[in-house]
């Protein structure tokens, strides 16, 4: 049986979705889990957790629980990376605070802008620390990385470690689901082609099995856009205890400007183009629903919740429902363990996969996957506006990318330098000085080689 490790296993209910996912196979019900964090504390609860969701599914897994890296990751055969330095506080307060002091507001800030590269430069390292780790103890193991910035993290990894490794995200899949509703088709009956960049990929053929012929559904889709306003793409909590709906008109009007539909959500595409987030236009915010500040309130729910999450998890007496996710994890894993294929979207270093990409970038692309492993497919050319809209989001992976591993922090000020959004809103001595301040407020988490 094989083992796999998670990276970060105190994020109990995304630990719980994936065991969920891996336990409920039959060959891998057995398979020996090692879970690992800094956090004792969450350490023991995703322990438990993890039992729990075993028995849920009736698997018989041999599980243990480390804050020892190196020994959770000892002859690991799959190791799952699934955490973030810095947390909340201090580190994702800091990435929104220090930006508004300029006027720069940001939605998520996890991916690209001032929040992403910041993301980076504090989590790159401990990646690679990983990968240094796996490269010693398991060095044949696959890296599935849920870490987010993905394409900066994946891109540095590609470059400065031997391990072979895919990023994982579910932006594909939930998108294809909620288009399906849109145009009134079975997500099952949807065919596809998504080809880009993390969080910035697109549809180029989006259609339905019919029999023995795929009918294309753009043109329903375009109907359905022309209809009226744009759906709402459900809702978060506040901390008020009101909701904010999440609406999707960022996507759908640039799906009338591109003639492509993009995968992620509205309020991340929101942040990574200059286009919707001006401090002088509140009427683009209003008019686009921007969720402005939506992930540090989307993460003082969580917190206040999860005490009382916690002792419901822990409580001997309550049993876990386990539900499957559409996460790409557990098939990946089972693909590579019985060399049954199957195909997932990952993110792959661009060896001549999107051919007016740059060849070292990172991409998000179809990957078979099975006794030999992942197996990306070339796409080709892809539309030139669409390859044109991601090279600004691949200048700022690439420069951020190259601060970290050449230590020249010059790099970090022409990331933010070439950042859409923030290039938009601030001059040059506003974000040289605002680079600074960020650094300067994250302290240790910042690289040494770095500092100033």
């Amino acid at each position: 049986m094989p083992k796999i490790t998670l990276v970060g296993a105190g994020s109990t209910v995304f630990a719980k979705n994936l065991l969920g996912d891996i336990l409920s196979l039959p060959e891998l019900a057995e398979s020996e889990i090692a879970l690992f964090d800094i956090d004792d504390e969450r350490l023991r609860t995703s322990e438990v957790v993890a039992g729990k969701t075993a028995a849920a599914v009736g698997a018989t897994p041999t599980i243990s629980a480390t804050t020892d890296r190196r020994a959770a990751l000892d002859g690991a055969d799959h190791v799952i990376t699934m955490f973030q330095i810095g947390g909340y506080e201090p580190s994702t307060v800091v990435d929104f605070e220090v930006p508004k002091r300029y006027g720069l507001r940001q939605t998520i800030g996890d991916t690209l802008g001032v929040g992403g590269i910041m993301r980076a430069l504090r989590t790159v390292p401990v990646l690679l620390d990983v990968c240094a780790d796996m490269e010693q103890v398991c060095g044949d193991a696959t890296l599935l990385q849920y870490v987010n910035p993905m394409s900066i993290s994946c891109w540095a990894i590609n470059r400065a470690s031997t391990i072979r490794t895919i990023g994982l995200c579910h932006s594909v899949q939930h998108t294809a689901e909620q288009l399906a509703g849109d145009v009134g088709v079975p997500a099952d009956e949807l065919r596809y082609l998504c080809a880009g960049i993390n969080h910035m990929a697109f549809y180029l053929r989006f259609g339905r099995q019919v029999g023995d012929r795929i009918d294309d559904l753009y043109p329903a889709l375009r109907a359905f856009a022309a209809d009226g306003a744009a759906p709402s793409r459900g809702s978060t909590e506040r901390t008020d205890g009101g909701v904010n709906d999440l609406p999707d008109a960022v996507r759908y009007e640039m799906f009338r400007r591109l003639g492509y539909f993009v995968t992620e959500s509205s309020e991340h595409f929101a942040e990574y183009v200059p286009w919707f987030i001006k401090r002088d236009r509140p009427d683009l915010i209003e008019r686009f629903g921007i969720p402005l500040d939506e992930y540090p309130a989307r993460c003082e729910v969580q917190l206040a919740g999860w005490e009382a999450m916690r002792s419901e998890l822990e409580d001997p007496a309550a049993t876990l429902s386990v539900t499957p996710s559409v996460e790409y994890g557990a098939s990946i894993i089972h693909s590579i363990e019985t060399g049954r294929p199957s195909v997932v979207y990952g993110n792959v270093v661009n060896d001549g996969l999107i051919t007016n990409l740059p060849d070292d970038c990172c991409v998000e692309v179809p990957c078979l996957v099975d006794h030999n492993g992942i197996q990306p497919t070339r796409i080709g050319r892809i539309p030139p506006q669409l390859a044109a809209l991601m090279q600004t989001n691949v200048n700022v992976q690439a420069l951020t990318v190259e601060a970290l591993l050449t230590g020249n922090r010059e790099h970090v000020y022409h990331a933010a330098m070439l950042d859409p959004h923030t290039a938009a809103e601030l001059d040059l001595d506003q974000i040289w000085q605002l680079v600074d301040d960020l650094m300067d407020a994250h302290g240790d988490f910042i690289p040494v080689s770095l500092r100033a």
